[in-house]
């Protein structure tokens, strides 16, 4: 005990004598534009957002988006599967949730859950995180908040190599790279990332028909792998001018267990497979962008034993919709498409500083929404368009208060025209901030929703999920108090919210009368296996409230202490079968606890050496659901460590070797429910981790400027 007191002591007095230049950070503040889509400090952002830096990235050593979401703050919530992440965000769930990577909307959608693997960790700058409806801004899908991933951009004059491996517990291997080089006007950016995990298995317990099976193969994660490959160029033909082009393509398997014992276990005959693709072009004039993107996502069946599948056989090009249905022996090596979803956008904006200390935000959009889905939809295609225009105005006149007004006209060719609105405003009274705001939220129905049909196997349960072309738009109103105090050394901010949402869609239990015909005999089945359908309906409403709290207190120049909380009460109409009537009930998956907190420390010991410490705690409380049981509480603890070695050799400069050791759940803990009831948390116990990163180039960094004022903001640019 006298040595580690010893020890601390002495860190103590290190980070007192140390020379650094940490506090003269206080005057290098962080820039963020997510919550008015223009830049502001970020202690003077008139809509509150959240932001996760890149120290906090860096010294946390998360593998994932979800590993980092997670642990470093208390609003989200995961249960990760096949079909994505199952993402909450103050207990509404990913379909409301706009996920964005440098202000543009991430493409890969399956069963409503977007795989957050597209998104390299290793190539994370910060993470803005605005919490609320955001439609005036950012349309449709954000309607619980938006989430930007700023990714890291290399302006080196000359070149920029970066290489990070990482490997860990169950055969966990990241591998990231990145290629830059600039040549006059012209600059290159490659990226490349692999990921693999053997996967794991918390409990070999499985309830199916009755019976407990105590030799189930399921795993709580099964294996997986992918990789991405991408590539943007831009261009600066003269000044106040960049032009861009940039494209990626991700493929991922899930490899599935088989050979199931018992009829009933959801064992699988198939792997998963997703392929993704992308292309954009664009480019900035001042103040002025306008970028066409194109994203595909492909989802296949790859058979792995024999299957007996039904196939549709309809009319030319699949427009009978009286097709007959056939039984077709599916073979190993053998693959399927289930669905391939399209999308492209066009988007034009400016900022245009007004008379009158107004700055005026405005622009268009267009989207086009194409899923092929042969036995899966009523056609076997489906599509949809939305057109938009918004504008959005800050006023600034009064040194002390800033008033944000906007308004967004959408045109959806299934549901016509809709206006959204938003206003917030914002008080400076010295280092306090006083932030209050009413926002509307719209959500057209996804293609999905309205077309989609499949089968989805749930232990021994087996429901047919339905579309519903007669859905209708869901709507919400947002409303927040803010109270934040960001002083030198200490900051705090409490928000107060209530999100009330209307016509909320969700999967409701239908008799077999209220199928679309032409479909009974495929999925229904012969009697032999029970089926239950569900179709998408518009619910009564649901409500969310809660109350979050964040807290930084830097205790000395090399030392921080983070700590996060958040509470939520949820409250939704569900119907009730049985009784013939509305239910108020708890939004599934909702904690009404969860809470982060962390310290991190850092220190240059030598010219040659720098230390980073990070010692990090999550929690949630029980999590309910309405059908097979609530997920238990928990509490996980990690740390982790980097070791940076900066040094120069011959004529190009090594930015910097780092090595990285960590522990997650030093405690292990390990949530044992059986199959297929609900899981607080999916962690496998305790896992170890390290990581090789080398950085070097062969010229000299562009230093970027992230000093502004209100007057001197500008459009939405991270370059």
């Amino acid at each position: 005990m006298r040595k580690v007191m010893a020890i601390g002591l002495w860190l103590l007095a290190s980070c007192a004598m140390a020379q650094t230049d940490i506090w003269r950070q206080d005057s290098i503040e962080e820039v963020v534009v997510t919550g008015t889509g223009t830049r502001h400090l970020l202690k003077d952002a008139p809509v509150q957002t959240e932001v996760i830096t890149q120290q906090m990235l860096s010294q946390y050593g998360g593998k994932s988006l979800e590993e980092i979401l997670a642990g470093l703050t208390a609003s989200f919530a995961f249960n990760e599967g096949d079909m994505g992440s199952q993402m909450q965000l103050n207990g509404l769930g990913n379909s409301y949730i706009l996920i964005l990577v440098d202000g543009k909307r991430i493409h890969g959608d399956v069963g409503g859950e977007n795989d957050l693997g597209l998104i390299d960790p290793q190539n994370i700058e910060k993470i803005e995180i605005v919490k609320g409806a955001q439609s005036a801004l950012y349309g449709s899908d954000a309607m619980a908040g938006v989430i930007n991933i700023i990714t890291k951009k290399h302006t080196e004059a000359g070149f920029y190599v970066d290489n990070s491996t990482r490997y860990g517990t169950h055969n966990d291997l990241r591998q990231h790279n990145t290629v830059a080089f600039t040549v006059g006007k012209f600059n290159s950016q490659t990226n490349f990332q692999l990921q693999r995990n053997d996967g794991w298995q918390n409990t070999a317990e499985e309830w199916a028909e009755g019976i407990v099976l105590t030799d189930s193969r399921n795993k709580t994660v099964n294996e997986y792998r992918n990789w991405q490959v991408a590539e943007r160029l831009t261009y600066q033909p003269m000044k106040g001018l960049e032009l861009y082009a940039e494209g990626s393509y991700y493929k991922k398997n899930i490899l599935r267990p088989q050979n199931g014992r018992h009829p009933s276990c959801d064992v699988y005959t198939y792997d998963l497979r997703y392929n993704n693709a992308s292309a954009s072009v664009g480019g900035k004039w001042n103040n002025i962008t306008l970028d066409v993107d194109w994203n595909k996502h492909a989802y296949y069946y790859d058979y792995t034993a024999k299957h007996y599948d039904y196939v549709l056989l309809q009319g030319e090009e699949y427009g009978d919709q009286n097709g007959e249905w056939f039984s077709v022996a599916m073979m190993p090596g053998q693959s399927k498409l289930q669905s391939d979803q399209q999308r492209v956008m066009a988007q034009l904006k400016g900022i245009f500083n007004l008379p009158y200390d107004n700055m005026l935000n405005a622009g268009a959009e267009y989207r086009y929404d194409y899923l092929k889905a042969l036995e899966r939809t009523e056609t076997g295609t489906a599509d949809d368009w939305t057109g938009a225009v918004y504008v959005q105005d800050e006023w600034n006149h009064l040194k002390w208060l800033n008033i944000t007004a906007g308004l967004r006209l959408v045109d959806n060719h299934n549901f016509g025209f809709r206006l959204t609105p938003k206003v917030s405003t914002m008080a400076s009274v010295g280092d306090f901030r006083f932030r209050l705001g009413w926002s509307q939220g719209f959500k057209t129905p996804t293609v999905k929703e309205l077309h989609y049909r499949y089968l989805h196997i749930m232990g021994s349960s087996t429901f047919f999920n339905i579309g519903n072309v007669n859905l209708d738009p869901q709507t919400s109103n947002y409303y927040s108090a803010n109270v934040e105090y960001r002083g030198r050394r200490f900051t705090a901010a409490v928000t107060g919210y209530l999100n009330k949402l209307d016509r909320m869609i969700a999967l409701v239990n239908v008799s077999e009368s209220e199928i679309p015909p032409g479909v009974t005999q495929a999925y229904m089945g012969d009697g032999s296996t029970k089926v239950q359908a569900r179709m998408y309906k518009n619910m009564d409403d649901a409500r969310t409230s809660g109350v979050d709290v964040t807290l930084s207190y830097r205790v000395l120049p090399e030392l921080t202490l983070n700590g996060a909380y958040s509470y939520l009460d949820t409250k939704a109409h569900l119907y009730d079968e049985k009784e013939d009537r509305m239910t108020t009930v708890v939004i599934d998956g909702t904690a009404h606890h969860k809470w982060s907190a962390s310290a991190l420390y850092s220190h240059a010991f030598t010219r040659a050496y720098k230390l980073g410490v990070s010692l990090s705690t999550r929690g949630s409380s029980k999590r309910y659901y309405q059908n097979n049981g609530d997920g238990k509480g928990y509490q996980i603890w990690r740390i982790s460590t980097t070791h940076d070695f900066p040094f120069k050799v011959s004529s190009f400069k090594i930015q910097s070797i780092r090595l990285e050791f960590g522990v997650d759940n030093i405690f292990n803990y390990v949530d044992r429910t059986m199959h297929p009831y609900h899981l607080g948390t999916n962690t496998s116990g305790t896992t170890v981790y390290g990581t090789f990163s080398i950085k070097f180039s062969g010229g000299k960094r562009v230093k970027q400027n992230n000093i502004l004022s209100t007057k001197q903001n500008n459009n939405y640019e991270e370059n």
